[in-house]
Parts: C-alpha cells; structure tokens; sequence
C-alpha cells in the first residue's frame, strides 16, 4: 500500500518561505512522477509542480522562480521549496504520485497540509 504524508506547512507573512515535505513509502515502481497540488477555499485543484523519476521538472506559471520541486531518492521524500510566498499561495497543499510518465491521472495522494501566508 502506497502513502503520502506532507509536513511542513504553516503560517508566514508574505515575502516568507516554506519547506514542505512529501515522504513517500510502499512502492517500488522504477518509473514514476511525483507532484504538488493545491486548493484555495472555493477554487479547483491546481498543479503546482512536477519531478518525474528521471530528474525532469515543470511548474505552474504562477510559481516559477519562487518554488523548487526535488526528491531525496535514497530517503523516498519529496520537497517543495516556496520562497517570496503571497497571500494567494495560501491554499491546502497535496503530494500526489503517478505510476508512469507524467501524463495521466494520478494514482495515489496525501492527505495535505495547509499552507497560510497573510499580507
């Protein structure tokens, strides 16, 4: 069985930064995306942000330069590095991994961490 667990989230004032960590445990498929997603109150789900198991990365328009996405292979944990935060990146943030490619529907999530950043 496959699990997610995010930590790291929190409270910060605009201009902060935050690390958020996904660790990552019961599969061994060689293959594999991992990614971060986020919901507001009253808004869908976005991408935020993509590592596929060869190293490749890609990001939302509305996070590039400020966030950084990277794996820790020999701990299974993936980050999410947030720099320069707005209050309009506060949303519940989620880790979700793709048994392939990253092209498709995700197979398994975490359960999210909240992420607040007041003005």
């Amino acid at each position: 069985q496959v699990q997610l667990v995010e930590s790291g989230g929190g409270s910060v004032q605009s201009g902060g930064s935050l690390r958020l960590s996904c660790a990552v445990s019961g599969y061994t498929y060689s293959t594999y995306c991992l990614g971060w997603f986020r919901q507001a109150p009253g808004k869908e789900r976005e991408g935020v942000a993509a590592i596929d198991s060869g190293g490749a990365s890609n990001y939302a328009d509305s996070v590039k330069g400020r966030f950084t996405i990277s794996q820790d292979n020999a701990n299974n944990t993936l980050y999410l590095q947030m720099i320069s935060l707005k209050p309009e990146d506060t949303a519940m943030y989620y880790c979700a991994v793709l048994y392939d490619y990253c092209s498709g529907s995700w197979d398994d999530w975490g359960q999210g961490a909240q992420v607040t950043v007041s003005s």
